[in-house]
């Protein structure tokens, strides 16, 4: 019949059972019979394997240490989150986060998470600051640092983005104005023909008035710098009156008994000028009836008639004949001298 002090060893016994076993059969040790005394001695070598197996799997703990999303496995003997990162030689900076708390009691199983801080740039009123954070949406990092947003400010990223690496978050100030300014609006010109003027004369019958305009615009400034103008509204506070001119129409005149026909009539400023020694810019030598022109005013080779000096011809020009301006040659310097400088009416006719 079995002896009921001994134990089976294959039997799925606690920890505590099989410590409990152990302390029996060392009780029941020397009342035993030498022969059944070695047998118990190895029935107790065996308890104590198990004895000491089962105590160190009951003191060691398997966690798992997650540190930024890179997952690990680890055996340890320590007691607390504290003493496990001591253990392991990980070091903690300022603001890293570790769930649980370090003082946190170890379980078997309990997994460590570690999430390391980085920095991020807050641009804004022209300044950079450098922020350490972890993962956190920028609407709470914005929170964090105490800058007051305005209702028209933009956060770039958005308010809503997870900030989970470091990068640059921006603040842009907006801001609105509403500016409302008198603008002039040009007047026009209207041009009607008069029969008592030479074709290419105007004069002007009646100045024109510019007109106001009372605009309102929104301006939108970024930083303190302009990006965009936007017309709100306009009101017309005076309108502009039209400027009259009178454009000439007669296109024959007479002059010393002669009738000729004009292209057109110019008031122009006459100087005289007499013999240099140089032949004219048409290559003739220069002589009496011949005038130096500016070309983009009057053609080369243009037929004229200069009141006070006669029927002419454009065939000189110089550097210091420009628009309006006109020298007729005269034979002698005393002449020239006599002319002086006048303003006259010069005729281009039409040939």
């Amino acid at each position: 019949m079995p002896d009921d002090t001994t134990t089976n060893p294959t039997e799925p016994l606690s920890f505590l059972q099989r410590l409990q076993t152990v302390a029996k059969d060392l009780t029941q040790f020397r009342s035993q019979p030498p022969g059944r005394q070695w047998k118990l001695a190895l029935g107790l070598l065996v308890g104590l394997l198990f004895v000491t197996w089962g105590l160190y799997d009951w003191l060691q703990k398997d966690i798992t240490l997650d540190i930024d999303g890179q997952k690990v496995v680890v055996g340890t003997f320590s007691h607390s989150v504290a003493e496990v990162l001591q253990e392991k030689e990980i070091t903690l900076a300022e603001k890293d986060k570790v769930e649980p708390s370090p003082e946190t009691a170890l379980t078997d199983g309990l997994t460590v998470h570690i999430i390391r801080a980085f920095p991020v740039s807050l641009v804004v009123d022209g300044q950079r600051k450098e922020i350490v954070t972890t993962p956190v949406f920028v609407k709470d990092l914005v929170e964090q640092t105490s800058i007051k947003l305005q209702p028209k400010d933009r956060v770039e990223p958005s308010l809503e983005t997870l900030v989970d690496k470091p990068g640059q978050v921006r603040i842009v100030r907006v801001q609105e104005k509403e500016i409302v300014e008198n603008e002039p609006i040009p007047f026009r010109t209207e041009s009607k023909p008069d029969d008592s003027l030479e074709k290419g004369l105007q004069k002007i019958v009646s100045r024109g008035k510019n007109g106001i305009v009372r605009q309102a615009t929104k301006v939108i400034f970024e930083d303190g710098q302009e990006v965009k103008r936007e017309l709100i509204s306009q009101e017309i506070v005076q309108p502009p009156v039209n400027q009259v001119v009178a454009m000439g129409t007669i296109d024959q005149v007479s002059r010393g008994g002669l009738r000729f026909r004009i292209k057109e009539a110019l008031y122009m400023t006459a100087t005289a000028y007499t013999h240099t020694g140089r032949n004219t810019a048409s290559g003739a030598y220069p002589e009496v009836g011949m005038v130096a022109v500016d070309p983009s005013t009057i053609p080369m080779g243009s037929k004229l008639y200069v009141e006070g000096y006669g029927f002419a011809r454009a065939a000189d020009r110089g550097s210091s004949i420009v628009g309006d301006h006109i020298d007729v040659f005269v034979e002698t310097e005393q002449d020239a001298r006599r002319w002086g400088k006048k303003n006259t009416k010069v005729y281009v006719l039409d040939e």
